[in-house]
């Protein structure tokens, strides 16, 4: 089987690649294609991606191009992992919103949706050569915004896809070490949107241990290295009923992380930039053949994880389930059918099957509605490219919400970043 990597020049790729490595006997691995448009990160990276195959034993074969209809033709699984205009377009999106005292992130408010609106167009183009290239391929879309993209996908692309964000496997990984079970203990009750996702039980045993978790969250003893997106008060919490994933402290603590952001000496994309010039260097030792601590600073902790055990499931059929992004149909019912909502699914050969969820509280429900009007005319924006529909999903955004700073961005986002609206 042929494996293919788009944005295969990224600094993750080496993560995705130590994964393989370990489980290529399970997926039938022969053939890895790493491409990028970026001829030097390719050589860097794709280099040390060969030694540590090497290393390995040659489990399989590696393919580096830059083509994209090379990368695609045969090929049985394509992972998506594109950064349209880099981290230098990252850093002009967080500032689009910082400049208007908006929260400034890549995927959510106005940050997220200037992502969105440059990014899925190339997305689509990379669906409409699949038809051609490899029509049975499944498309699995690491790509930020994973929601809006794989919704974009659903509804413009290809049936074949499923979105995978590495913040269900963390919340769960967490869940185990605070609880200090064994993570294939633990099982979520995991409801929501990509990064607007809330887990309403923790079971153990079938035994829900909720409470424990908040307790571990808010408590005295609240463990040092818990981040402090994740620090409520225990009140709000257990008003809650439920235990938020970290990016909903943009939404629960607006004023403290907008703060936070206009505070920081470099934005994130900035602070990326550093961490990747020095992640670069170090693959381009050639004594180097494992990957380094230092991959640990670039974030997207437990990626290939998710990736490889995700893919595992399809290839062998497993049944097992799995917390992705895929077509809501009926299993929340107050969510329209046909958009992309962050579930956990059975996964077998026949890909990801929703699971029927009990429905979400109005505390939770309110703000997954409002958010998801919001995606829906975000996608819709970014395959019309109408200037209206862009201003209204800029309206609808919770963050953003006043149609004159709406009308200002979304024609500085033309201007940033070179989009024609119509």
């Amino acid at each position: 089987m042929k494996m293919s990597v788009i944005g295969g020049g990224s600094t993750y790729t080496p993560e995705l690649v130590d994964g393989l490595i370990e489980n290529a006997h399970h997926v039938g691995l022969e053939e890895l294609c790493l491409m990028d448009i970026d001829h030097e990160r390719l050589k860097v990276v794709g280099g040390f991606c060969r030694r540590m195959i090497e290393n390995a034993g040659s489990p399989f074969s590696l393919t580096l191009c830059e083509d994209l209809d090379q990368a695609l033709d045969g090929a049985g699984f394509v992972i998506s992992q594109v950064r349209v205009g880099g981290q230098a377009g990252r850093h002009k999106d967080i500032m689009l919103g910082l400049d208007h005292d908006l929260i400034g992130q890549e995927t959510t408010g106005v940050g997220g949706f200037a992502k969105a609106m440059r990014t899925v167009p190339v997305i689509l183009d990379v669906c409409r050569r699949m038809e051609h290239l490899c029509p049975d391929a499944w498309l699995i879309n690491f790509t930020n915004p994973s929601g809006i993209v794989t919704e974009a996908v659903l509804k413009h692309g290809r049936e074949q896809v499923i979105g995978l964000c590495n913040i269900p496997v963390n919340m769960k990984m967490d869940a185990a070490r605070l609880l200090q079970v064994p993570a294939d203990k633990v099982e979520l009750d995991y409801i929501g949107l990509n990064h607007l996702s809330w887990v309403r039980r923790v079971l153990v045993d079938g035994k829900d241990l909720l409470p424990d978790m908040m307790d571990k969250l808010s408590g005295a003893g609240r463990p040092v290295n818990i981040p402090e997106e994740l620090e409520y008060p225990h009140d709000f919490l257990k008003a809650l009923g439920a235990i938020p994933n970290s990016y909903l402290h943009y939404y629960y603590r607006t004023k403290e992380a907008l703060a936070e952001l206009k505070g920081r000496e470099k934005s994130r994309a900035q602070q990326v930039m550093d961490v990747e010039r020095e992640l670069l260097e170090l693959y381009m030792d050639e004594s180097l053949t494992t990957k380094p601590e230092a991959l640990d600073k670039r974030g997207g902790a437990f990626y290939s994880t998710a990736a490889v055990e995700l893919m595992r499931a399809i290839i062998e059929d497993e049944g097992s389930v799995h917390v992705v992004n895929v077509r809501c149909g009926d299993a929340i019912k107050c969510m329209p059918d046909d958009c992309a909502v962050e579930i956990p699914c059975r996964v077998d050969a026949s890909g990801a099957h929703a699971l029927a969820l009990d429905e979400p509280e109005p505390r939770i429900k309110g703000l997954m509605q409002h958010v998801k009007a919001y995606e829906e005319l975000a996608v819709e924006a970014a395959v019309s490219r109408s200037r209206q529909t862009a201003i209204m999903a800029l309206v609808m955004h919770p963050l953003v919400a006043d149609p004159d700073v709406a009308i200002k961005l979304v024609d500085e986002i033309a201007s940033v970043h070179g989009i024609r609206w119509t």
